[in-house]
């Protein structure tokens, strides 16, 4: 997988408040969290078939829109079709959608590193957390995250069974949500 860009210490696994402060008026902390709660979350629906073992379904962004310097909670939903004999990471590429800027690598263990991919049982849903935040200075305006599962000893990834039904690039990455980026 490649290094992560030099913004990718702007991009956070972690739980930490997001605060936009409120145009003109009121800018108390409470006025802001109010103009937070109206931004709707972006939800997505996936069904993306990787290797037949794991079934990534949808999942949200909250907010769905993000301006510099903000960050969003991203959660998604893998359901297992079939037990993993190797632990994955969760590789995510948040990429500016028109290619001008680099990507930043987001790649963790599922479930904040607490239920490794070889704990996976057949059936359940596993739910995944992770946190994107954009540099102050970040100019796109649109952002594009990328997802998919990585084994990091071999450098391979799960390969995507149904490329034709759901949004990918062709290198087993799958086009989770396009989030619009704006002040």
């Amino acid at each position: 997988m490649p290094k992560a860009s030099h913004f990718g210490a702007w991009l956070l696994v972690g739980a930490l408040g997001c605060i936009v402060e409120a145009p003109g008026g009121d800018k108390s902390p409470e006025r802001a969290r109010a103009v937070v709660a109206q931004v709707p979350p972006l939800s997505f629906q996936s069904g993306a078939n990787l290797d037949g073992k794991v079934e990534l379904v949808g999942g949200s962004i909250q907010p769905g829109k993000l301006g510099p310097g903000e960050q969003a909670r991203v959660t998604v939903f893998f359901k297992v079709l079939d037990e993993l004999d190797q632990d994955y990471t969760v590789f995510v590429h948040a990429e500016d959608a028109d290619g001008r800027m680099e990507r930043f690598n987001i790649d963790h263990r599922p479930a904040s590193g607490g239920y490794l991919t070889t704990q996976w049982k057949k059936g359940e849903t596993v739910k995944d957390e992770f946190f994107i935040a954009l540099p102050p200075n970040y100019g796109a305006r649109r952002l594009n995250i990328w997802i998919g599962l990585w084994e990091p000893v071999s450098d391979t990834r799960l390969r995507l069974s149904n490329p034709e039904s759901v949004k990918n690039d062709g290198k087993n990455r799958i086009l989770l949500a396009q989030v619009p980026i704006g002040g």
